[in-house]
């Protein structure tokens, strides 16, 4: 009895097992040849580079003086270019340098005198005024104090008009040190003198005056642009503004922040804008504060409610703040690119009835972006909420009609239907996971093997690191249920259909779920929903979508339109990054960043496209090739090739200051007096590329050591990006003392105790190079009561702690700085210790020299680094 029951078994499973075999067969007589698999793939690789790449690189061909008088009224790209020599030829630009404050000041006065001598005096009245504004203003973690910075300012206004609405147009002609600057921001002085110089020749006069500000203290950070809206006499009439900054050298230049609430800047923009480039998800990333850099536009933006513009070039980030950002390095075509989309939206904006009263037009955000460069598009945000919902819920609606025409064809009930669409629904979010989590995984995995940012120089390699697992994530469960679990029950081509159906039910949930939380962004999702939705609808409306894999054909020429601007987007996201990573710091992963873009990317680009990878036979070859290729990206990466840095393309940044400490205890008596180097490592990979170079590192260790025992850590962080990575920066010891190369002073002037017995005031003056910081510490049970800065640290303890700092930079004006801090102690004994004061004086420019020691270290360090140094001053006081 047993036995007939195992051999019935047996005979049972041999049956099942044949029906398996038979239905794989038929599956694959359903499938296209398993060869033309890689040709599809590469189909869309192919795509990306004859479409995608030779759009995105598109320039406009220049304009030369010697056409000039064949193209009247346009922006003129070769003068530009010949103002930009003069500009590189003088040097690196620092606060309080005599390059800044003097040569680069006397340039452009000179060149808006000829710009004098050339305009239509009877058309237009034209002034300029140098401006010193001293002020302090919080910026992030620091007071932010300056004393005499310049702006050179310039107005040009109509004769004919009585227009007391001004549009303001910015740039900034200081730099960092070690670079001239011709990038960042020379590029875009240039494009506003010759912009200026157009507007001045034209015969067709314009309403609103035009206030051109070159200020010179952007890099410090932005304290002329706070200087010139709270304190100079035009900031008032200034209704909106044009911000134009450099964020590399060279290329397009991308509006990436707008507004706030002004949608009619983005309708000017769309109107007159002769290279649109520009996308809402840029704004909200930028706003969100994760990238490493700010701009004037928030100062405009917070302190002068202006509304504007902030357009930045963004291409060849490699150069940006190095001695290669020189002129050599900024294409004349970008110059006309620029030019050209500055000079029509000053023309537009110096026109606009808004101008009158932008508060009167204040209707929210807007939602905007360019397609390739070739057109603009843009909504208000309210109709972007509604075009996000509509498209989402129809794109349901068609999913459904599309689950039902299934059932009927398939002659299945719509129960057994919505169970395979909820497990292939299922399987694709799964895939969504794994998609993202592979690309992660990989970063995680190459950052433990000390391999991160292989691609930092060979861009290409995240093709085969992030790109392709992401593939391999989104389509690897499908196809394992496609392959395993085949169903006869409905055709082959449906099943797949339900794939695709899964990602729009998903997006679908996305957009709605985005809107409702007040982005923008959605907008990507309705755009893939629209041309799949529309693709959907012709298909049911006709025979296609029961015709076998028919289907496919209208909704893979459909998604060429999302496909298309998706890589474009992510594309351009990419190499916004990729150079950004080399000073993103040390605390992060970078690889987690550039393989999430290069996920979401996939999800958003290849969504439609492949799963479809399962209409061929044999698609597990295809994930196997998929895999393969990953192996071989990932065994390239380990290589040299892999290696993140190269001379004077893409740079290692390498930033540290020559440091002479000097610590005195409560009585005077010296307890530290040394000299050394201190790093702030930009990069994940630290000073391990220099372990086997010239440069000797030798005595090298962590800050974090000291932080217990010395104010600040014992070192003097510059701004507030220093300070915020003080216990993770590096100390080296040198032998011989930094030989500080100019004099410093800090005194105290007065010591008194205030009526009520519980308080003192200490008055200190200090002097020193244009750079100086001051680190205060009370000591445990003394609070500062008040003192001669801002009060914004002592009016928001719960935002600001000590130790706190005071950062203070001089342009012109060299006077030396007089305050006072008053402590509240609790037992009015004021003989005691109450508080220890740090003071450091960075010898920034060039105009400071370095000594003999600190000159063959910098010599030193391969071709491969950038250094960024000066010395600087640290002295420690307990008082």
């Amino acid at each position: 009895m047993k036995s007939r029951e195992k051999n019935g078994s047996a005979a049972g499973n041999s049956d099942v097992a044949l029906v398996n075999v038979l239905s794989q067969q038929k599956l694959r007589r359903h499938r296209l040849p398993w060869y033309y698999a890689p040709s599809f793939l590469l189909l869309w690789v192919a795509l990306f580079y004859a479409v995608v790449y030779p759009l995105y690189h598109r320039l406009p061909d220049s304009v030369l003086i010697s056409h000039e008088s064949s193209k009247p009224g346009q922006f003129v790209a070769e003068r530009a270019q010949r103002l930009l020599y003069k500009y590189d030829r003088i040097g690196p630009k620092v606060v309080g340098s005599v390059a800044n404050e003097v040569t680069t000041v006397a340039f452009l006065e000179e060149e808006v005198e000829n710009i004098r001598a050339a305009m239509r005096s009877d058309l237009y009245e034209l002034e300029l005024d140098v401006q010193h504004p001293s002020g302090a203003y919080m910026h992030w973690q620091m007071v932010n104090m300056y004393q005499g910075v310049t702006n050179v300012v310039v107005k040009i206004s109509s004769r004919s008009s009585n227009s007391s609405s001004y549009l303001l147009v910015n740039s900034h002609f200081d730099s960092k040190p070690s670079s001239p600057g011709s990038g960042d921001d020379g590029t875009m002085v240039v494009v506003m003198l010759e912009v200026l110089r157009q507007v001045a020749i034209s015969d067709t006069p314009f309403e609103h005056p035009i206030v051109f500000l070159f200020n010179g203290a952007e890099e410090n950070p932005l304290e002329a642009s706070h200087g010139f809206i709270t304190q100079h006499k035009w900031a008032e009439n200034c209704k909106a503004l044009i911000n134009l900054e450099v964020a590399g050298s060279g290329g397009r230049d991308l509006l990436f922040q707008s507004g706030p609430n002004n949608p009619w800047l983005i309708k000017y923009y769309y109107q007159n804008a002769k290279h649109p480039f520009a996308t809402t998800m840029a704004e909200e990333i930028f706003q969100s504060g994760i990238l490493p850099s700010d701009t004037d536009f928030r100062i405009f933006r917070d302190y002068g409610q202006l509304p504007g513009l902030d357009m930045a070039q963004i291409s060849n980030g490699y150069v940006y703040h190095t001695i290669f950002d020189n002129v050599q390095a900024v294409p004349i075509d970008s110059l006309q690119s620029s030019g050209e989309n500055a000079l029509s939206l000053v023309r537009a904006f110096a026109d606009a009835p808004e101008m009158r009263n932008p508060e009167d037009h204040s209707e929210g955000h807007a939602v905007f972006f360019d397609y390739l460069g070739l057109f603009f598009v843009y909504y208000t945000e309210t109709t972007g909420i509604v075009l996000n919902c509509c498209i989402a819920v129809a794109s349901l609606v068609l999913v459904v009609c599309s689950l039902l025409r299934m059932g009927r064809e398939s002659d299945v009930s719509m129960g057994r239907v919505s169970i395979w669409f909820a497990i292939i629904l299922g399987l694709h979010v799964l895939g969504m996971i794994l998609s993202l989590g592979l690309p992660l995984l990989m970063a995680v995995l190459f950052d433990a093997g000390d391999r991160s940012m292989t691609y930092f120089s060979n861009n290409w390699l995240v093709i085969g690191l992030f790109i392709v697992p992401a593939i391999i994530g989104q389509i690897l469960p499908l196809t394992l249920y496609y392959t395993l679990k085949p169903n006869d029950e409905i055709s082959h081509p449906n099943h797949i259909h339900m794939s695709l159906h899964a990602h729009c039910v998903l997006l679908s949930l996305i957009a709605i779920i985005l809107t409702a939380i007040s982005l923008r962004t959605p907008y990507l999702c309705m755009m893939s929903l629209l041309f799949y939705g529309g693709a959907l609808l012709i298909n049911l409306l006709s025979t296609l979508h029961d015709r076998g894999y028919y289907w496919v054909l209208l909704v893979q020429v459909l998604q060429l339109v999302p496909f298309l601007y998706f890589c474009y987007l992510f594309y351009t996201f990419l190499l916004v990054f990729f150079p950004m990573l080399g000073r993103f710091g040390h605390g992060t992963n970078p690889d987690l960043l550039i393989a999430l873009i290069c996920a979401v990317g996939t999800f958003f680009a290849l969504g439609f496209v492949a799963p479809l990878i399962n209409i061929f036979r044999w698609p597990k070859l295809a994930l196997l090739g998929l895999g393969v290729v990953t192996f071989i990206f990932s065994m390239i990466a380990v290589s040299e090739v892999g290696f993140p840095y190269r001379a004077k393309t893409s740079v290692m940044r390498i930033h540290f200051l020559h440091v002479r400490r000097i610590f005195y205890e409560y009585d005077g008596s010296v307890s530290l007096s040394d000299s050394g180097y201190y790093f702030d490592f930009q990069d994940r990979r630290l000073y391990y590329p220099l372990e086997n170079t010239s440069v000797n590192l030798t005595g090298l260790a962590s800050t974090s050591s000291g932080c217990d025992e010395y104010l600040m850590c014992g070192v003097p962080c510059f701004n507030h990006r220093w300070c915020k990575t003080r216990t993770k920066s590096h100390w080296l010891p040198r032998e011989q003392e930094v030989a500080i190369p100019g004099a410093t002073s800090l005194k105290l002037l007065s010591k008194a105790v205030l009526d009520t017995g519980k308080v003192a005031r200490f008055e200190f003056e200090i002097s020193g190079p244009p750079h100086m910081s001051l680190y205060i510490q009370p000591l445990d049970g003394v609070e500062v009561e008040d003192w001669s800065f801002i009060r914004n640290m002592l009016d928001e303890p719960d935002t600001y702690s000590p130790p706190y700092q005071i950062f203070f930079a001089y342009g012109s004006d060299n006077s030396p700085l007089k305050f006072h801090i008053d402590f509240a102690k609790s037992s009015g004994d004021f003989s005691t210790p109450t508080f220890q004061l740090g003071f450091a004086a960075s010898f920034v420019s060039y105009d400071y020299d370095r000594d003999a020691a600190g000159l063959k270290f910098i010599s030193d360090f391969p071709d491969f680094a950038h250094v960024m140094e000066w010395p600087t001053l640290y002295e420690s006081y307990i008082f």
